[in-house]
């Protein structure tokens, strides 16, 4: 272990080293809740853009189907880019500072955002830029994971981990829940006047303050880095950059990355992409099925109700950061592993079910439209959940397969990986029919789960974990 920077003594731990006892399980607790509660809030700004881009159109701004899809997809580049930045800053500046300052940083999405759905001449580059700097919140996920990851011994790692992405995974579909609520009202009136927004259900114009999606994070914010700056402290781990690299000699980083992609991939690419695809699939932006009633978007076929995005869009990141927090302790008890291939299962199996109902014909008449679209959402709900347990398996896995040294660089570098899912599925949705992109998501995971038997669950498997 390092020597305490002499200048900063009270931040850094001595002789902290779990898997020899030597630790305090009420700091490492603490230091996970405190964490976690800013993990949640990374995560919210993170999908802010997903939550929103649905409402810009009603907001009036002048944008496209596939304009809204790369509002949505541009966090997700922005989210891995920076993942591969934050996995190194944990040995380095130490879980106080990390925390701390990384929250900070997320101000300026979020006040960002505030303002410019606010102001009716905000460009579609500025909508980009703003999703740019909200993967702020998808880079802490890799430094904040390896930091905690430092506090646990392997033990407890599976169950720990597992409570703190899961839970942090709730701010994606709390970010989706509270915005349909938190616009209907003025929160705080010097937060600016209410815009006029066009509901595209009925065509109704109500008064809406959509800049409280974002603003009403900001003093939460700024608890969060005050807590951590006050009670946190950092373990001292010796991994210079030169060190940290070493973890692509080895063969299980890149198994264990095409394993995450699998699992948060297809978690956060869906979570930043549902709202749209109920929208453009089943909803009132589909051309064959509106027509222009008093200036309105009216629907031709009587009886089919046009789902609203703001009721189901929340659901899939819900069961997902569920699934993650319930099987994370099962991980621990049983091995990471088996529980893998439960998730690559399901999800073939889900995602094959899911494909069979992307192409509603809208000639069949509202009774099947209906049915159709609750089809839909089963499916994804289902590839939700199996997702949610592959995310908790796979981060019991790296801590078992790799030395505590690598396996918080592991832990980040596939993270980072996995975070581009918003922006591949983003491009992959413009470029490909939902039906073909699902195709070879189902192919993906077939590899994956051969992948996991052949190298890490079967019984003589090379690294059992």
């Amino acid at each position: 272990m390092r020597e305490k920077p002499s200048n900063v003594k009270s931040a850094w731990l001595e002789g902290w080293s779990p898997e020899e006892g030597k630790w305090d399980p009420k700091l490492a607790h603490k230091t996970g809740m405190i964490t976690t509660f800013n993990l949640g809030l990374a995560f919210a700004t993170w999908f802010l853009a997903s939550a929103l881009a649905p409402k810009l159109q009603g907001l009036g701004f002048t944008l496209s189907k596939s304009e809204l899809y790369w509002i949505t997809a541009v966090p997700g580049l922005a989210g891995g880019l920076l993942r591969i930045i934050w996995m190194f800053l944990p040995p380095i500046v130490g879980t106080r500072k990390l925390v701390t300052f990384t929250s900070l940083l997320l101000l300026i999405p979020l006040i960002g955002w505030g303002m410019a759905v606010q102001n009716p001449h905000t460009s579609y580059k500025h909508f980009l830029v703003l999703a740019f700097l909200s993967g702020i919140g998808g880079g802490a996920f890799s430094g904040f994971m390896p930091s905690t990851s430092y506090f646990f011994p392997k033990r407890l790692q599976g169950t720990t981990l597992g409570l703190q992405a899961g839970l942090g995974n709730f701010g994606v579909s709390f970010v989706q829940f509270l915005t349909p609520w938190i616009v209907g009202f003025s929160l705080v009136g010097f937060m600016g006047p209410a815009r006029k927004f066009t509901n595209p259900t009925n065509g109704v114009v109500v008064d809406a303050w959509y800049q409280n999606a974002a603003y009403v994070y900001v003093p939460f914010v700024i608890i969060g880095s005050i807590l951590a700056w006050l009670i946190l402290k950092s373990v001292p781990v010796t991994a210079n950059f030169r060190k940290q690299i070493d973890i692509f000699g080895n063969i299980d980083t890149l198994w264990m990355t095409l394993l995450y992609i699998m699992t948060f991939g297809i978690f956060s690419g869906l979570s930043a992409q549902f709202g749209l695809l109920i929208k453009n699939i089943f909803g009132a932006a589909n051309s064959n099925i509106v027509g222009v009633v008093n200036g309105a978007n009216r629907l031709l076929i009587e009886g089919y109700m046009i789902p609203d995005v703001a009721k189901y869009a929340f659901l899939g990141p819900l069961i997902g950061a569920g699934a993650r927090i319930v099987f994370a302790p099962l991980t621990d008890k049983f091995g990471g592993a088996p529980w893998t291939l439960v998730s690559a299962a399901g999800l073939f199996g889900s995602i094959v079910f899911t494909m069979q109902h992307v192409n509603p014909t809208y000639s069949k008449g509202a009774d099947y439209l209906q049915s159709e679209f609750h089809l839909f959402l089963y499916g994804m709900l289902l590839i939700f959940f199996f997702a949610g347990i592959g995310n908790a398996s796979t981060f019991k896995q790296m801590p078992m397969i790799f030395e505590p040294r690598q396996a918080g660089g592991v832990i980040g570098w596939v993270s980072a990986i996995a975070a581009f899912g918003p922006f591949l599925f983003g491009i992959g949705l413009v470029a490909f029919s939902p039906q073909i992109f699902l195709s070879g998501l189902a192919g993906y995971v077939v590899l994956c789960f051969l992948i996991t038997w052949f190298r890490y669950a079967k019984p003589n498997a090379a690294k059992k974990s």
